[in-house]
């Protein structure tokens, strides 16, 4: 990190959450290929913008073809692509924008450090702790294969995948995460719910006048 950089304050998170009269944080999905992950957080973002709150879904498609084309699946590279996925939710989520990241993100320490990130707070800044809420949609593998829409499954089982998680790879599940949808028998509209009333009883979706 460059030593000839300093932090300039500005706007305070609670001056600049008044004028845009809304709360920020961030929505982590996390769960096997195929749990349903993207699909209940493209739903919770089409509801969360029809209720009139900003917000903006990451994911591979607009992630791994852009900001993070360099990086391959290794466990090194697994653990950078998460650590600008979570720089860059937190900015978002630190300009009162709901951000909604959608990745395997098979690593426990690599979500505590997307966790800390949001935790961490400037020195001398006034601002307090970014939300941040884990989403586990949890899904058994065999049942992630019958879905197996990409067909990625059946190519990690032939081998024609390396290190691809819940076959070749792990995928350490979250123990505490603030929501746990077991996506095998909720459907995404119920999992919609409960993501949205957890977000409201933690007054996260009050949208000031």
């Amino acid at each position: 990190m460059a030593t000839n950089i300093t932090w300039h304050s500005g706007l305070t998170r609670q001056e600049r959450s008044e004028l845009r009269k809304q709360k920020g944080c961030t929505v982590w999905f996390t769960g096997l290929s195929a749990s349903g992950k993207s699909t209940i957080a493209i739903a919770l973002e089409q509801h969360l913008l029809q209720k009139g709150l900003a917000c903006y879904r990451l994911d591979g498609d607009n992630v791994r073809f852009g900001l993070n084309k360099d990086l391959g699946f290794s466990p090194k590279d697994r653990e950078e692509n998460i650590r600008r996925i979570a720089e860059v939710a937190k900015l978002f989520a630190d300009s009162t924008t709901i951000a909604l990241t959608s990745f395997i993100s098979p690593y426990a320490a690599d979500r505590q450090l997307a966790r800390d990130l949001h935790s961490a707070v400037p020195k001398d800044s006034s601002d307090s702790p970014l939300p941040f809420i884990e989403v586990f949609v949890d899904i058994p593998v065999a049942e992630a294969e019958k879905r197996d829409p990409k067909g990625l499954y059946k190519k990690a089982r032939a081998g024609e995948i390396k290190e691809f998680t819940g076959i070749s790879a792990p995928y350490e599940a979250p123990e505490k995460a603030e929501v746990h949808i077991h996506s095998e028998r909720t459907s995404v509209e119920e999992a919609v719910v409960m993501i949205t009333t957890y977000l409201e009883e933690k007054g996260l979706l009050e949208v000031k006048s």
